[in-house]
């Protein structure tokens, strides 16, 4: 997914002789906190709220005020993982694109990146989660997969991240199985340490289904 295929179609760019007062109105219309100024095509930055609040001269043209984000920007053939480093650097409601020519392209929004990063990691998938700690030395993702899919599961995402002690990894692992006591019984056989496993299955309710459903073919003999 590249910054392109994120860009919002309704976000406006505001132009240096709009006012402070245009950008809020704009601003609160769309909730967001910031937006491009563009001269025809040419980026100039990006004002937030806090420049028109800190001026306290919402009726003064944009040309006037003092951007305290003035290129905060991704080019169109960026990673969406490059958008979200900057917005979550930078505490962007917007992230502005650009073409390699710097030419503005247009805007993406904290929402729509939201939405698209939900779909990146199969937020919306039934599934459990479980986290891991595991020694750098001893990572293996192969590994890992093996186990996962021996215990008939499959992976939707992963997610490493480094501990603070740099000597250990955190990896985070969405299933496509919402039962996933087998393969937490597959990571303890293997001595794997679980920090914590997420899931909405019941096993209460699963033994109720199939009682039912050997009802339903007791009473169909």
């Amino acid at each position: 997914m590249l910054a392109k295929d994120l860009i919002s179609d309704l976000i406006p760019a505001l132009k240096t002789s709009d006012t402070g007062l245009d950008a809020l109105n704009w601003m609160e219309v769309f909730r967001v906190s910031h937006l491009p100024i563009v001269n025809n095509t040419e980026f100039l930055g990006l004002i937030a709220d806090t420049d028109i609040f800190d001026l306290n001269k919402p009726d003064q043209a944009l040309g006037n005020h003092q951007l305290s984000l003035t290129f905060p920007y991704v080019y169109d053939n960026q990673h969406i993982y490059s958008v979200i480093e900057l917005a979550s650097r930078l505490q962007l409601t917007g992230v502005p694109v650009l073409s390699r020519d710097k030419e503005y392209l247009g805007m993406i929004t904290q929402s729509d990146l939201l939405k698209e990063f939900a779909s990146l990691i199969d937020a919306h998938a039934p599934g459990g989660i479980i986290e891991l700690e595991v020694p750098v030395h001893d990572y293996s993702i192969s590994e890992i997969a093996r186990i996962i899919e021996d215990a008939e599961a499959k992976v939707l995402s992963f997610y490493v991240n480094q501990h603070e002690s740099e000597s250990l990894l955190k990896i985070t692992i969405k299933l496509n199985r919402e039962d996933i006591s087998p393969v937490l019984n597959a990571f303890d056989r293997y001595e794997y340490t679980v920090l914590a496993s997420y899931s909405e299955y019941n096993a209460v309710d699963e033994v109720i289904k199939k009682n039912y459903d050997a009802l339903l073919r007791y009473l169909n003999v």
